[in-house]
């Protein structure tokens, strides 16, 4: 079995994907994190074009990259370089249950993974055009998200406020 140049880059963008979540969760550093978190997003908008979805690379690098911009300033505006606010040590207790919980969801995604057939999903007509994907997600009927989304935009601009009031307090 010979491997192509795009099982390679895949594997690539995977192992990325797969490293840098991990060291997004284990960093102590705020900046870091959001910076691991852009190198996800980043590899993700890779898959993205190698499956030839453009649209969705492009909203992928637009949307989640300015969404982390938009963390890199609050991290920076709201948190404290006090060294007396350090966070707690956990307790063995709360590391064991993390730890659990974690290699639980693992064997779960293994589980899942392994017993699912993945067959091949191609389109008839290549790439959806960008009028299609916008009636479907922007539209009144059913089984489409306008809804949602004005809702999802709701509870990002009561974020924003609460994070304001939060700044000013200090």
């Amino acid at each position: 079995m010979e491997i192509t140049i795009q099982e390679t880059v895949f594997f690539i963008l995977a192992a990325v994907i797969v490293g840098c979540s991990i060291l997004s969760v284990v960093t102590r550093r705020i900046l870091r994190a959001a910076t691991y978190l852009l190198f996800v997003l980043f590899a993700t908008a890779g898959i993205y074009f190698q499956l030839n979805y453009s649209f969705l690379g492009a909203v992928q690098l637009t949307v989640y990259a300015g969404g982390i911009i938009v963390l890199y300033v609050f991290s920076i505006l709201l948190t404290s370089t006090d060294v007396k606010m350090r966070a707690a040590k956990l307790k063995n207790s709360k590391l064991f249950a993390g730890l659990v919980a974690s290699l639980a969801g693992a064997a779960i995604c293994v589980l899942i993974t392994v017993t699912h057939s993945f067959g091949s999903y191609h389109l008839k007509g290549g790439e959806l055009h960008v009028n299609d994907i916008g009636q479907a997600l922007m539209g009144t009927g059913r089984y489409q998200y306008l809804l949602p989304f004005e809702l999802i935009s709701v509870l990002l601009l009561a974020c924003i406020v609460g994070g304001i009031l939060i700044a000013r307090k200090r």
